[in-house]
């Protein structure tokens, strides 16, 4: 068996693992990629060989770059080099490169005024923060807590939940989010 062989040899694996992980069905994944259901199975049962297309396409439905699908060994730079973006007010900051099961995020969390209230939203997976600095008010159903720096809270993200900024100053946070979380609170927005 040639490398290029033993490579696309472990496609299978990975991709099975990756659905699994994303807790997608066959039927999900076509529909996500409109790869068909069948070509889909005889990809992670190894009966197919990936073209460069599917590959693409399925990298994509993943978060996953083509690398990690092929398996390839990592030759380049190690760092991350983070690009910010936005979403409702709060400057965010990926810090891991696309990982199946645990994303991180640096957060900057604009002030909010004490007494209004905490948006808060449900969906699948869990959070968990990490305040850096200034203080965070923390929701989770009818509790709400107040975090500082150094302190920590993780919880099931199936109650309703938010975070703000606990004043007018902006409060800094590491966010690490479950691939269920992610596609929530980052991706799209509710």
């Amino acid at each position: 068996m040639n490398d290029i062989e033993a490579v696309l040899d472990g496609v299978a694996d990975r991709l099975r693992r990756l659905r699994s992980a994303s807790g997608s069905t066959l039927a999900e994944m076509s529909s996500r990629t409109g790869i068909s259901v069948s070509t889909l199975s005889r990809l992670e049962s190894g009966l197919r060989r990936p073209t460069l297309d599917l590959l693409i396409r399925l990298a994509s439905a993943y978060g996953a770059s083509l690398d990690d699908l092929v398996g390839a060994p990592q030759i380049a730079d190690p760092r991350i080099h983070p690009k910010t973006f936005y979403r409702d007010g709060r400057a965010i900051i990926p810090l891991t490169k696309q990982n199946p099961d645990v994303i991180a995020f640096k957060m900057l969390l604009p002030g909010h005024p004490p007494g209004e209230p905490v948006p808060a939203k449900v969906h699948e997976g869990y959070d968990w923060i990490y305040v850096l600095s200034g203080r965070i008010r923390l929701v989770i159903g009818d509790d709400e807590t107040i975090l500082g720096p150094g302190e920590a809270a993780e919880f099931d993200t199936r109650k309703p939940h938010g975070f703000v900024s606990a004043s007018m100053e902006p409060a800094e946070i590491i966010n690490l989010l479950s691939r269920q979380g992610e596609r929530v609170h980052v991706r799209s927005p509710l």
